[in-house]
């Protein structure tokens, strides 16, 4: 198994995990590590902040993030907020969370559309993503910030696994390479098992 730190190789590709780039020199990347890498392009994914001053104006409670309780409604009642920017209370993880990914974007979309008619639905779908890295496929179902456990089935290098990141026991997410129908079933598993 390697470790979290190993670089990663895909055709023509290096990933660096669990490295960051500390500055950029004319053609050169300085990793934090220390390391160099020489680059003709470079570009940066630096991540997202949601945009929350129109809410924080509006005297919503937020919490990096708009902050909803389990029917997507905000702390004004009648409003609702759906999305990258919606902080719900996640009956799998047991946390409050915001997920950035279209699925989980779209579903919270049609579940605060029914609230504000009136339906009363808790939005309780198993947050997911996938991703295609050339040949290599890799599922993401759940939700885990911290854990204090990692557990692999099967073998990372191999690119046939599931790992699973577990908080006390209990899999609170798992990733998984070519382990389509097992990733379904961590997610049903979920869906049937809400920790609250």
């Amino acid at each position: 198994m390697r470790s979290s730190t190993d670089n990663v190789t895909t055709p023509g590709v290096v990933f660096h995990l669990e490295n960051t780039a500390g500055s950029i020199d004319g053609k050169q990347v300085k990793l934090k590590s220390g390391s160099a890498l020489d680059a003709d392009l470079m570009v940066a994914g630096i991540g997202v902040r949601p945009r929350i001053e129109l809410a924080e104006g509006a005297g919503l409670a937020v919490d990096r993030g708009v902050v909803v309780d389990a029917y997507l409604e905000t702390s004004a009642p009648g409003i609702y907020a759906a999305g990258d920017i919606a902080r719900w209370p996640d009956p799998h993880c047991g946390e409050a969370i915001r997920v950035e990914h279209w699925v989980v974007a779209e579903r919270q979309g049609q579940t605060a559309a029914l609230n504000m008619l009136g339906r009363r639905e808790k939005f309780a779908a198993v947050p997911f993503f996938w991703s295609q890295h050339y040949d290599i496929p890799i599922n993401y179902v759940g939700h885990a910030e911290k854990w204090d456990e990692l557990a692999v089935e099967g073998d990372i290098a191999g690119r046939d696994c599931l790992v699973r990141f577990m908080r006390e026991g209990r899999t609170l997410a798992i990733a998984s390479i070519f382990r389509d129908v097992q990733s379904l079933q961590v997610e049903v598993d979920m869906e049937r098992h809400p920790v609250l």
